[in-house]
């Protein structure tokens, strides 16, 4: 099952010194959703500032950025899809050109 949510961002209260430069040079920044089974305002889906796993224990606020609302869900007339968790897929690269191909296994942090 599928889902598409809308969402609004509050750019100006995302912490700067919370930008990641990638290798690429691009620049990301880590969010946190949350979908609500209750709406409130028309909306039920939080965007939250990702808090490192030592903020979270020292129980540091939620620093809210923006929300937004599920707009489509598929399947939700018949009740036969439903949302999994996401499950990290190992990644295998593959050398050529032995006698045998080997198979090694990625270990990314991410």
């Amino acid at each position: 099952m599928g889902a598409l949510i809308t969402t609004s961002i509050r750019v100006d209260k995302l912490p700067k010194e919370k930008f990641i430069k990638g290798k690429d040079g691009a620049v990301y920044y880590n969010f946190t959703i949350s979908i609500s089974d209750e709406t409130r305002y028309g909306n039920n889906v939080a965007l939250m500032d990702s808090r490192t796993q030592e903020e979270r224990e020292a129980k540091k606020s939620i620093d809210y950025l923006g929300n937004g609302k599920v707009v489509w869900i598929k399947d939700v007339q018949n009740g036969a899809g439903k949302i999994m968790l996401a499950e990290k897929e190992e990644k295998l690269d593959i050398i050529s050109g032995t006698e045998s191909a080997h198979v090694i296994e990625k270990d990314l942090p991410f």
